[in-house]
Order: C-alpha cells, then sequence, then structure tokens
C-alpha cells in the first residue's frame, strides 16, 4: 500500500497559499485491509475512509465509467492494480491533477498542471471532463478564486457543448447550491458568473439573471449601462466590502426584475422592485436555497430603491422602511440589507469608492429604535388607561423620537443625491 496527497492540498502548497485540507489517494490497497488498519469508511458511492487519527480522508485509487445521465451516472472500479496515474486521469482540471509523495515530495504530474499553474490556466484533463456536469459548476467557481487565471480555448468549447448536449439539465439543487455558494464568497464572484454565461450555463440554471444582459438603464445614473454587466460590478463591490454569502445572493437578485420591464419603458424600470421579489422567489424554490439567503434576497429586492431614497426621508418615513424590513426583530438582516444596498450603490462605472451615507444613517436610525425606552412608554400609557392599539401608538411615538433625535445628530448641510434605481 502506498499513499500519495492529491487535489487542492498539492496544488495550494505550489500556489504558495494555505493548505487548509488535505485528501489522499491510497494505491495497492483494498477496503478489508483499511478496515483492517483501523480506517473508517465513510464512501457510500466509491471506497472513501477516514484515518483513525487525523480524521483526513483517504480513497483508494479508482477509475469510472459513465453510466447514466448527471453526477450520479458513473459507475466506480477501486482494485489494488488501480495505478496513481489511472486515478490522476480521471480528475478534473489539470492543476488539481498533481500527487505528492509525503516521504520523498516526489511530485507526480502526468497531465501538466505544473505548468498550467505557472501559466495561469484552467485546463481539463481528458475529454471525459464532459461526464461530470459538476466539472462546469467547479470551473466556474475556480475561475472565481484564482481571479488571474484564464480559461483554456478547448476546455471552454468542452463546456458549451455540455450545455448544449443538456449534460447540465441533471444537477441536483443541493449541487448547484454548493458549488454557486462557494463561487459566490470567493475573491471574484463576477468570474463565477461569466464563466457560466460564457458557457451558456447562466441561461439554463438562472435564466432570470441572464435575462439581465441586454437591458439598458439610465446612463446618468449607471453609466455602465447595461444591467447584466451592473449585477457584475455589484459583485465586485460585495467581494472588496467583504460582504457575507447572504448579502452576495441578495446582490446578485434585486434587479431581476428589470428584466420583465417593457421594451417601450427603457431605460426606465418603474415597479421592478416588486418584480424582482416573485423573481428572486422562484429562484430560491428552485435551487432550494438556504432561509437566510431567501429572505433577506426578497428584502433588499423590494426595498433597495426606498434605501437608496432613504437620505431624503424623515424619521416617521425611517420608521416605516425599518418596519417593512422588520428591522426591530431582525437588526441584522437590517444591516445585511443595508450592507448589500451600499455594494448597489457602489456597483457602478466611477461610482466605486463613493461614500454611501445611507447604510451608516439608516444604521443609526435602528439603533436609536432599539434604545428607545419602549418598555417604559408601555407601561406609561396602561398606567394613563390607554389599551390596545393606543399602547402602539405610544411606543412607536417613542421610537420615531429617538429616531429623529439620532437624524438630527447625523443630518448633513446637504443631504446627498440618491443612487439610481
Amino acid at each position: 500500500m502506498k499513499v500519495y496527497i492529491v487535489g487542492g492540498a498539492v496544488r495550494d502548497r505550489l500556489l504558495g497559499l494555505p493548505v487548509q485540507d488535505r485528501d489522499w489517494v491510497v494505491v495497492g490497497s483494498t477496503p478489508e485491509a483499511m478496515l483492517r488498519a483501523g480506517y473508517r469508511p465513510v464512501g457510500a458511492d466509491f471506497p472513501v475512509f477516514l484515518h483513525p487519527e487525523t480524521g483526513e480522508e483517504y480513497a483508494l485509487a479508482r477509475t469510472e465509467r459513465k453510466a447514466g445521465r448527471g453526477y450520479h451516472g458513473f459507475t466506480f472500479h477501486a482494485a489494488p492494480n488501480v495505478t496513481l496515474e489511472d486515478d490522476l486521469a480521471r480528475r478534473d482540471l489539470t492543476i488539481n491533477a498533481i500527487a505528492q509523495d509525503p516521504d520523498t515530495g516526489a511530485l507526480t504530474d502526468p497531465h501538466g498542471g505544473q505548468a498550467d499553474l505557472a501559466a495561469r490556466v484552467l485546463r481539463h484533463v481528458s475529454p471525459a471532463f464532459v461526464e461530470d456536469p459538476v466539472r462546469l459548476l467547479r470551473v466556474a467557481r475556480f475561475a472565481a478564486r484564482f481571479a488571474d487565471f484564464s480559461l483554456a480555448p478547448e476546455t471552454l468549447a468542452l463546456l458549451q457543448q455540455m450545455v448544449a448536449d443538456g449534460e447540465i439539465d441533471h444537477l441536483v439543487p443541493e449541487r448547484v447550491w454548493q458549488e454557486l455558494s462557494r463561487g459566490l464568497t470567493a475573491a471574484r464572484p463576477d468570474r463565477m458568473i461569466q464563466v457560466l454565461r460564457d458557457t451558456g450555463a447562466l441561461a439554463v440554471l438562472l435564466p432570470e439573471l441572464d435575462a439581465l444582459w441586454g437591458v439598458p438603464q439610465p446612463p446618468q445614473h449607471h453609466p455602465e449601462i447595461d444591467t447584466g454587466e451592473h449585477q457584475l460590478l455589484v459583485l465586485r463591490a460585495a467581494a472588496a466590502l467583504d460582504a457575507p454569502l447572504t448579502v452576495r445572493w441578495a446582490c446578485l437578485m434585486h434587479d431581476l426584475g428589470k428584466a420583465t420591464t417593457p421594451r417601450d419603458e427603457w431605460p426606465r424600470h418603474i415597479g421592478h422592485e416588486q418584480r424582482s421579489v416573485g423573481l428572486a422567489r422562484r429562484v430560491a424554490e428552485r435551487w432550494k436555497l438556504p432561509t437566510d439567503c431567501r429572505e433577506l434576497a426578497e428584502v433588499v429586492a423590494r426595498e433597495h430603491g426606498n434605501i437608496h431614497r432613504s437620505a431624503e426621508f424623515g424619521a416617521e418615513a425611517v420608521m416605516r422602511l425599518i418596519d417593512r424590513c422588520d428591522g426591530l426583530r431582525r437588526p441584522q438582516r437590517f444591516a445585511e440589507a443595508l450592507l448589500a444596498c451600499e455594494c448597489d450603490a457602489r456597483g457602478r462605472t466611477g461610482f466605486e469608492d463613493r461614500p454611501y451615507p445611507q447604510r451608516p444613517r439608516l444604521q443609526a436610525a435602528l439603533n436609536a429604535a432599539l434604545a428607545a425606552d419602549a418598555q417604559g412608554a408601555s407601561a406609561a400609557a396602561v398606567a394613563a388607561g390607554l389599551k390596545g392599539p393606543q399602547i402602539g401608538e405610544r411606543v412607536r411615538a417613542v421610537r420615531v423620537a429617538a429616531v429623529e433625535g439620532a437624524l438630527q445628530a447625523l443630518r448633513p448641510a446637504d443631504p446627498p443625491a440618491s443612487p439610481a434605481r
């Protein structure tokens, strides 16, 4: 039995990046031998084991053969006579098909992965690449993580062929979301979306988003004009602001309604916010999104125009906005909605470094509303003989007064202009 470090750990070490996890391939062994050595089995589809001490994954060297459609349409063969080179040949990209001997440090690189690392190229290992639709999403995710890597033309052609053949139609929601979420939280999430669009996969997986390209916006507010290009800029702004996944997803969904604006109304998009809510909900249901991403996307889609205009709002209007966003009960989500709107405002050509005072202003207003003595106001109202809605009105008045005080403290001499919707 011989073991090798494979995949991402080798790749990242060669790139000088921190190695988070190590995966191992085992050559010349059997499941029975692994069990006798104390390894714990975890693989349902093929033999994968956990090391008895480190807990790291050790997979028997294997080959695979396409036997059906989709991600699960494979049969695997693992046996002592499967070589390291056999195992590396089934991997996706050349930069992930490098193995290292842990004893000597020697590298096994039959597909030129080191050369592609040096050239900063994402290239498939073999024509069998097209057999696994998840690989398309993985390549897009790697493009987001390794922002200075280009996609080999022949690999792009293969990805386009996968889409044309309908292979990605068989992807399951869990795997789609797993790869999308990892790509969205990478250094350049916009590159993932661009690769998906270049391959034609975006039109299949997220047609509501793909439809934004070619839809114009008012150039005085959006110098980039194209709504799809605006989406990419918003994602770049989200990465620059180190936004969490929930915010990045909300950024991706906030303008979907602009694709449904009648052409004779272009470049204006009146009422697109509410249309965006319905489309974002449809996408969330299709790919079974987690609740936090789903809910924030709907709040941002519905309210981003109002948040942008909020510099013009007085205390009463600000309190209504907070209430619509359920900010008193969900203050963290409200803060994330404000961050998403700042990403939207900065995601315009020439506006990348502009301040967005709406965010600190509304955050201060929410903080003041939360700090207001609502309990004391309620007790005083009860003592005065008020009941039901009257008590609520007194509590609300106290909160509005607290918001007014916060806004007064922040009020500039000249209020900032609202970003375009």
